[in-house]
């Protein structure tokens, strides 16, 4: 028995991506900032974001998030999001999934609460029927009309974009974005990425562009678009992506697309829809994403020294 090690999770998904908060038992990263933090985790324990999301205890699309103690004493707390293959600096549809988290632990009630994340403070509101909508981060665009050479597709056109994550956002593709045809889309998105690094296309100060988005009009009444999201992990997520439907807002902000106010309708692949607004400020948007996580599972993950895939497949 000397053996195990237990970590206390609760399970949600928010528009169908599943978020596991890290309750008790995740590793000390100390009480520097959350960069810090966050690279030390990285550095020191990088096997228990292994054990944590990959298989056989997870899977490409889930998203971790382990609660920290935060630097600000108005927040919540503070949390450090990763995924089956790196970290992030900031999670939409994770920031959803750990309100409902909280709230199901009778940590929070409905109202305003400050969550302290690496990139910045977020803002989100709780309300009484369990809708969220998280304040993000001030998001924009860095570079429009960008092409890159795609191998066995041609030139693909698209803008990069800040939404707590980098975005490649790409609106004229010729892809049928449904779930039918997933594995195209996933392949054609990741040679996408790969001709981004090629050509040296990067987020600002170099910063890699892990995430591919791709538009089209939805076909839902009152809906304004439906996107495919590739994630770092060659994953997509299922929920419309909080992150990226920001960078998505600041992106129709600067073409004079979405006006300070206005609601913006993201459909994900698999339906999902999350409601985006802007607010403007000194010419800087600071976009909002509204949606709904619901619990899934409350356990124990089991770490034993003796089982060789303790600390997850690695791919």
């Amino acid at each position: 028995m000397s053996s195990l090690r237990r970590i206390k999770v609760v399970d949600s998904h928010t528009g169908g991506e599943p978020t596991r908060t890290v309750i008790s038992g995740g590793p000390d990263l100390g009480s520097d900032s959350l960069v810090i933090r966050r690279d030390r985790f990285r550095q020191e324990f990088d096997h228990l974001r292994s054990a944590i999301t990959n298989e056989p205890r997870g899977s490409d699309a889930l998203v971790g998030a382990l609660l920290c103690e935060p630097l600000d004493s108005t927040c919540a707390t503070g949390v450090i999001f990763f995924n089956n293959v790196s970290y992030l600096g900031m999670c939409g549809h994770g920031t959803i999934g750990i309100v409902a988290t909280l709230a199901y632990l009778d940590r929070i009630k409905p109202g305003k609460h400050r969550i302290e994340t690496p990139v910045g403070v977020v803002e989100a509101l709780l309300e009484p029927n369990g809708e969220v909508t998280v304040a993000n981060v001030p998001s924009y665009r860095l570079a429009s009309g960008v092409t890159v050479e795609v191998e066995g597709h041609g030139p693909v056109t698209g803008d990069v974009a800040w939404g707590g994550n980098w975005f490649f956002l790409v609106n004229d593709h010729g892809q049928d974005v449904s779930l039918e045809n997933l594995e195209s889309l996933t392949s054609f998105t990741w040679r996408i990425r790969e001709a981004l690094n090629r050509s040296g296309v990067t987020g600002e100060g170099g910063a890699l562009i892990d995430h591919i988005e791709l538009f089209v009009p939805s076909t839902i009444d009152g809906v304004d678009s439906k996107n495919f999201v590739l994630c770092p992990g060659k994953a997509y997520d299922r929920s419309p992506c909080g992150t990226g439907t920001s960078a998505k807002l600041a992106c129709l902000f600067a073409d004079g697309k979405i006006r300070d106010g206005e609601v913006w309708r993201q459909e994900s692949l698999i339906g999902s829809i999350f409601e985006g607004t802007v607010r403007v400020s000194d010419n800087v948007v600071h976009p909002s994403i509204k949606g709904s996580a619901f619990i899934t599972a409350e356990t124990d993950l089991i770490l034993d020294d003796k089982d060789p895939f303790c600390m997850g497949i690695r791919t």
